[in-house]
């Protein structure tokens, strides 16, 4: 039985994983020490990075470098690091994980979180239209970023911001979340919640999420509302889930605007579905007593509260008075992306769109990265010039397709096989020493003979 048409669910744009975070530094057959150089393809959000984060020893040094699809999902991948990065002097730990949580897995948001996204919104065009300089924040680094690529960040940043005196309308992201559900679910579409429940108990608890809640799941397929975290109205569309997508009518292309990503397997996968705090995971006849929401806000606090201990001393941020252009009213109460929190030898460099095939071209990239992790979306990218780049002990993990629902068992288990096949081809071998599950492949170069 299928509850809609296949692929559809997933959506053709990634705003969040098929997987949980994971250490990524810990997950071949032995921890990479000192330095690590990590290559993320299309991971869709910060969530390995956070967890990878969380792990490092203090002498540990972790640079990643970041590869995604489209310029909307870098705005988005920014935006969260942003969050996550905040002050505590300047956000409590309790309402940035509330707010992270928002912006990443719901359709709409609160007002508070509304004015936030705006706030860092206004912080993040000033950075990207910036020329870099010394100053530049290490986990925020654009500098390899194209011209053309940095003008398409500033125009989807004011695009989070508009003017209230704006003559256009904005989008609504529950309209266009149903138009989603309709094309989905199809003649389907008046029994959508025996689909959703057909999805939910015959696929996700199957697989083993049984902690993702019926009544918390029914709600976001509904209307994309995934985390409700505090009594408040929840109807503000979050634009950093809006993006283009272009089809072809009649022989013409076109771009509609949108919401394209997942509508079937939730964002509840990232950090709700795995916990090493067992009391989360306890049951009573045969029920949780905590949902995949409350898990992944423990989740996410605790990722949040690493990030504070890895925090360096910084010196007092600069005020307006000290040189700087006076603030405008959406920049009053946030934090300049240069005073965010530096992460003692952690840095995050974004790669232009076109990056993967021309990293092997220059030399400083040769044998450079220790870990490479590709997404599920991401596997047609992967050929002999990832092996060029890859170290002579470096790991490669490739998300697998467990979670992504349109598919069944037999298409669940070709895509590993054909991810098998390409690795393969690539010059990696399966690497036997490693952690195995049906989440991940894990390989390593092929020692040429």
């Amino acid at each position: 039985m299928s509850a809609g048409r296949p692929s559809e669910g997933a959506g053709c744009i990634n705003w969040w994983g098929f997987s949980p975070s994971r250490d990524l530094i810990s997950a071949g057959p032995v921890r990479h020490e000192g330095e690590v150089n990590v290559l993320l393809a299309g991971s869709g959000d910060p969530r390995h990075i956070l967890k990878t984060v969380s792990g490092l020893r203090d002498e540990d040094v972790l640079n990643v470098w970041l590869f995604e699809n489209n310029m909307e999902v870098v705005a988005r991948q920014m935006l969260l690091l942003y969050i996550a990065l905040t002050p505590q002097d300047m956000m409590g730990l309790n309402e940035k994980t509330e707010m992270f949580l928002e912006l990443f897995g719901n359709s709409v948001i609160r007002s508070p979180t509304d004015e936030t996204m705006k706030r860092a919104a206004a912080q993040l065009l000033l950075h990207v239209s910036d020329i870099p300089e010394a100053d530049v924040h290490p986990c925020f680094n654009t500098s390899l970023l194209k011209f053309k690529e940095r003008d398409e960040l500033a125009r989807i940043f004011k695009s989070w911001m508009p003017h209230s005196s704006s003559s256009i309308a904005p989008l609504s992201i529950s309209k266009a979340w149903d138009y989603r559900v309709r094309k989905h679910l199809g003649t389907r579409y008046d029994a959508k919640k025996g689909c959703f429940d057909w999805d939910l108990t015959m696929k996700l608890h199957e697989k083993g999420c049984s902690v993702i809640n019926k009544h918390q799941y029914v709600r976001w397929r509904e209307s994309g509302l995934a985390f409700e975290l505090r009594e408040g109205v929840y109807q503000i569309s979050n634009p950093s889930l809006l993006s283009s997508r272009v089809f072809s009518q009649r022989g013409d292309r076109m771009a509609l605007r949108g919401y394209w990503g997942d509508i079937v397997s939730s964002p509840y996968l990232a950090f709700g579905i795995e916990t090493e705090d067992k009391s989360l995971l306890k049951t009573q006849n045969g029920h949780h007593m905590k949902t995949a929401q409350d898990i992944s806000y423990a989740n996410v606090q605790e990722l949040f509260q690493s990030l504070s201990r890895r925090q360096e001393c910084q010196a007092t941020p600069q005020s307006s008075t000290e040189g700087e252009r006076p603030s405008t009213n959406s920049e009053q109460n946030s934090v300049a992306v240069r005073d965010l929190m530096r992460l003692k030898g952690v840095s995050v460099n974004f790669l232009p769109l076109d990056s993967l095939q021309k990293l092997a071209e220059k030399r400083k990239y040769a044998n450079f990265y220790n870990i490479i992790h590709f997404s599920a979306s991401c596997v047609h990218h992967l050929g002999p010039t990832i092996r060029q780049i890859a170290a002579p002990d470096a790991v490669l993990i490739v998300e697998l397709a467990k979670y992504i629902l349109d598919l069944n068992k037999e298409q669940e288990a070709g895509f590993a096989e054909r991810v098998s096949v390409m690795c393969q081809e690539a010059g990696f071998q399966p690497c036997s020493e490693a952690k195995s599950d049906d989440l991940h492949a894990v390989f390593e170069p092929r020692k040429d003979k």
